[in-house]
């Protein structure tokens, strides 16, 4: 496995505050899984799952909530292939998070998410929580591993290394 300074995404040379609470955006074309970092940025906590209704209320909510938290920037999930490679589904969260970056006015940087539904779902595999339960918490909780992930790594700007070919 990786270590988080072979997760940067580069988008461009966005980069976010070094301070302050960041949003981890864990993108779905039908559910949002949304993580907040605590102010000095060393852990994050998953905060919601948010069922996507269209533009206008997915913006306003967004918005809210990073009003709410009083967020500095947007850490965004790239879905890329093991090999490193982007595809459709990465596409579709850069050009998400170009638009709801514009949106709520935050500067918005890209993640690699490998794994990370994978992860959470083993985090919430060991809790006492029903499967039902598990299955409804996975976005948040991906969206918190993804958003711990940049939060650890000392190089936020560094593009992804190559993978191991074997784990």
């Amino acid at each position: 496995m990786p270590t988080p300074t072979e997760n940067a995404m580069p988008a461009s040379k966005v980069t976010v505050p070094t301070t302050g609470t960041l949003l981890g955006i864990d993108f779905g074309t039908k559910r949002i899984g949304i993580a907040v970092s605590t102010p000095d940025q060393s852990i994050a906590s998953p905060l919601e799952n948010y069922v996507r209704r269209n533009e206008t209320e997915d913006c306003a909510t967004l918005q809210k909530t990073a009003r709410e938290y009083q967020a500095v920037g947007l850490v965004v999930g790239l879905p890329v292939h093991m090999s490193g490679d982007e595809g459709g589904k990465a596409k579709e969260a850069r050009k998400f998070g170009e638009w709801i970056g514009r949106m709520v006015g935050l500067p918005v940087v890209f993640w690699d998410e490998r794994y990370t539904s994978a992860l959470a779902g083993l985090y919430l595999q060991q809790s006492n929580l029903s499967e039902k339960k598990q299955k409804a918490k996975l976005d948040k909780v991906a969206a918190q591993v993804m958003l711990q992930s940049f939060l650890n790594c000392d190089d936020r700007q560094r593009a992804p290394g190559q993978w191991p070919t074997s784990l």
